[in-house]
């Protein structure tokens, strides 16, 4: 005697080998012995044996016409075999009705389930839903053998086109076109990457860099909604003095401008004097709400994303002939000494006399022309002297509690795209990539006087009560990172008593939110913690911390692969074969005239700081990848202790992202390029 039961949705048949009232123990083929309740034998029978059987029973079933069967069925409750005497006729066998069992068992659209091999048929309106279903899972499947067939011969459907960034970078692994592309590249061999690329869905290498970050960082798109901010200027002081920026000739965003009263008095006044878009919204307004999903202004080469809507930035921006509402932080010094005598904040309204530019100045404005005393012709002349003389007394002293002097050995780089203005990027336009020397006096003025008033501002809310962003660092130690927290503490790279980045609220969030309180504080001074929007311990800092350092994080990390973009476009255009190049470690060196670091074989076994020169070879713009090898070393004979130069360790290098710099802060001070710091290449 043979038995036939269902176990774990799956039949089995073989001999009885004992039976009692509750259980029967059964041999399988394969000779394993079973236990089977008795309730789950389905079907019991003589011959044939049963592997023959089951065989013949599921070649049976595959035949079996559903609807018919749906048809036949009672509408009760019915057992398969009284189905099986309707379909095949009152002379069913044994294996006509197993292939009615497993028939009716694996059409549950058509037949529902009831246990012990009982069913009951599912309602007319179920079955058309269902075979709909099926019917377009089917075509689903034929469309995805279609497309990846497309792929592999090195076309790309357009739905796969559209669906790219998602497919690539935060796939619906049920998606037909994701399963396209896992075909395509499973029967090619090829990395999808790779496989799009070849296919034609990637037709600009700039436009794929810059459509991902769209899509990872603005997938609702770049524009705004519509605000109204209205210019804050009545019932505000008007300043005595009247004010400069000091600037990139492309920013927009003029966040600081400077002054200085009384000089050849014995006491001059230094003004630094800050946009004060706080004094416009709150928190939790719609403007804020804006600035807060974006958190900084994204800067690349040519473009750039503002943090804050247009109106916004031109109703606050330091404008040259504009009277602009200003957070002014003055400063009284000993003329001669440099000597602080006295300190105030102030919410006031400033005129803005220019908006000085470096890139113009830097020639007319150096070492050597401040020495021999700027000629006439440069605007603010007397001026820029003296907060000169200042700025390297500020520098000095934070270099006293560093301990060891800032170094600038490595230049910035200006990166100017040759486009119309106003024209979208196509990623093979001209470029030219100027370096800068970091360090100039016009970078060292603001950078010392933004350092000065963060510091300050940063100490004077502490001492209010009222929270704030800080930056700190415990020691110049290796390893030990500039951190974000809501309580002061010493920065050490900037060898201040603590810090609080306050000087560009059009551009950074932090800023923004550090104003806010401020302003409490100038308006209400002891009792500002009870008027400050963010109150002690308020969580919602810690939130605002996270979301800036990631969102910073990433941006900086786009920057920089947009200006290695570049650096290699600049390879390709002008066919250069050769670079100068220092070695780094394991494998890497960096171009000496150039922003850009890459793998070049044969620096391996150099030591650090070697001078090599550098054969290129392939240039990826997709991959960012770029293929050298050592053909000479320049230096040989020297240690590389002369020949590497020391890193930037202005401040902040490893806060703001790597020692390549555009930077916005030099020292953690605005230098006025409309530029975050560049992050050191992937490769690195």
């Amino acid at each position: 005697m043979y038995a036939l039961y269902e176990e774990g949705g799956k039949f089995h048949a073989g001999r009885v080998m004992s039976e009692t009232e509750s259980a029967l123990q059964i041999e399988l083929a394969s000779g394993k012995r079973v236990k089977v309740k008795a309730v789950n034998v389905l079907l019991r029978f003589a011959s044939p044996e049963p592997e023959a059987m089951l065989a013949s029973a599921g070649a049976i079933a595959a035949e079996i016409d559903l609807d018919l069967a749906w048809e036949f069925a009672p509408e009760g409750e019915f057992g398969f075999a009284a189905l099986a005497r309707e379909y095949f006729g009152e002379s069913t066998g044994t294996a006509q009705q197993a292939a009615a069992l497993l028939g009716l068992f694996g059409a549950p659209h058509y037949f529902r389930r009831l246990g012990k091999g009982n069913f009951k048929k599912a309602p007319e309106e179920t079955v058309k839903a269902a075979l709909l279903g099926i019917e377009r899972k089917k075509q689903l499947a034929e469309q995805v053998v279609a497309w990846a067939a497309e792929l592999a011969a090195g076309t790309c459907p357009a739905a796969v086109r559209e669906q790219l960034y998602k497919i690539l970078f935060r796939p619906d692994k049920n998606a037909s076109e994701y399963k396209a592309v896992v075909d395509a590249a499973r029967r090619t061999g090829r990395a999808p990457l790779e496989l799009l690329k070849a296919a034609g869905a990637i037709d600009s290498a700039y436009q794929f860099h810059w459509r991902r970050f769209l899509f990872e960082h603005f997938p609702k798109g770049t524009g705004f909604a519509a605000v109204e901010v209205a210019a804050i200027r009545d019932g505000l002081p008007l300043a005595e003095t009247a004010a400069f920026s000091i600037d990139d000739s492309q920013t927009t965003e003029i966040d600081d401008a400077l002054s200085v009263r009384g000089l050849g008095s014995g006491q001059v006044v230094i003004g630094v004097h800050i946009a004060a878009p706080a004094l416009a919204f709150a928190p939790d307004s719609a403007v804020d709400r804006i600035a807060r999903d974006r958190l900084s202004t994204v800067y690349i080469p040519g473009h750039k994303l503002t943090m804050l809507p247009g109106p916004v930035v031109d109703a606050f921006t330091l404008q040259e002939g504009h009277e602009s509402p200003v957070v002014s932080l003055y400063v009284t010094i000993d003329e001669a000494t440099h000597a602080p005598l006295a300190i105030e904040t102030r919410i006031e309204r400033v005129s803005i006399a220019a908006n000085l530019r470096h890139d113009e100045l830097d020639a007319e404005v150096n070492e050597a022309t401040l020495a021999d005393g700027l000629p006439q012709t440069v605007p603010f002349a007397r001026e820029l002297t003296f907060l000169h003389g200042f700025a390297r007394h500020l520098k000095a002293a934070r270099e006293a509690v560093r301990g060891k002097p800032e170094s600038f050995n490595r230049p910035d780089y200006a990166f100017r795209i040759a486009a119309e203005d106003g024209a979208a990027i196509a990623g093979d336009e001209p470029v030219e990539i100027v370096p800068r020397q970091r360090g100039s006096p016009l970078d060292l003025i603001v950078a010392e006087t933004m350092i000065l008033a963060n510091s300050t501002w940063g100490g004077w809310l502490a001492e209010c009560g009222v929270p704030a962003i800080y930056r700190s660092q415990a020691s110049l130690a290796p390893g030990v990172k500039v951190r974000m927290s809501t309580r002061p503490g010493p920065h050490a790279g900037l060898g201040v008593a603590q810090y609080a980045w306050s000087t560009s609220p059009l551009r950074r969030y932090v800023d923004l939110v550090n104003q806010w309180q401020l302003v409490a504080c100038a308006r209400h001074g002891r009792t500002a913690a009870l008027a400050a929007p963010f109150k002690p311990k308020d969580v919602s800092l810690l939130a605002i911390i996270a979301d800036f350092d990631s969102a910073y994080g990433d941006y900086n990390a786009f920057q920089s692969s947009i200006e290695r973009y570049w650096s290699l476009q600049f390879l390709l255009q002008n066919r250069i074969a050769e670079l100068d190049a220092a070695v780094m470690k394991d494998g890497l060196v960096r171009a000496e005239r150039l922003p850009l670091v890459f793998r070049a074989v044969g620096a391996e076994p150099l030591p650090r700081g070697a001078r090599v020169r550098v054969r290129v070879g392939a240039v990826d713009l997709l991959t960012l990848d770029l293929s050298a090898s050592v053909i000479a070393r320049l230096d040989e004979g020297t240690s590389s202790a002369a020949t590497m130069p020391e890193a930037n360790d202005a401040s902040e290098d490893e806060d703001a992202a790597g020692p390549l710099a555009i930077a916005v802060d030099v020292a953690e001070g605005d230098t006025g390029t409309d530029a975050l710091p560049v992050a050191e290449p992937a490769a690195a």
